[in-house]
């Protein structure tokens, strides 16, 4: 469970119930990943999955890379590009790699691919700004 002011997280906070439940992971220093599948819940055109819902999803996976580390970081800028469209009911598989760090300055690229195909449905680059804290993420 998230020990932080961040368990109602829409994304990923475990105290939201509204929430779309992702659960991050690192792979490493530099990679975060998890999975989510669509629901009709999320729908924007007939049948197709919101994109707002796909940015939130790829800012989180950027966050949670930092987040996961113990550091708290807000989105300073992003730039979103949407591929191809997500079907409601298809699973995504979620990426988010460190390209640079400078200081309180972190440069991230997010990716949600589709599982079944592994079509890139939509990519992201983002700057944060960083703070590190001593107990930013208690995970039990």
């Amino acid at each position: 469970m998230l020990d932080s002011s961040a368990n109602r997280c829409f994304v990923c906070g475990p105290g939201n119930d509204s929430g779309l439940n992702v659960r991050f992971k690192l792979d490493d220093e530099n990679t975060c990943h998890a999975e989510w599948t669509s629901s009709a819940e999320y729908v924007g055109y007939e049948g197709v999955t919101h994109g707002g819902i796909l940015f939130c999803l790829l800012d989180d996976v950027m966050a949670n890379l930092l987040f996961l580390r113990g550091e708290i970081c807000v989105t300073a800028k992003a730039d979103v590009r949407f591929h191809e469209p997500l079907g409601i009911d298809e699973k995504i598989k979620l990426r988010g790699h460190l390209v640079k760090r400078r200081g309180k300055l972190a440069i991230i690229e997010g990716s949600a691919v589709r599982d079944s195909d592994q079509a890139l449905i939509a990519s992201s680059r983002a700057h944060f700004f960083v703070q590190p804290t001593k107990d930013a993420a208690k995970r039990t």
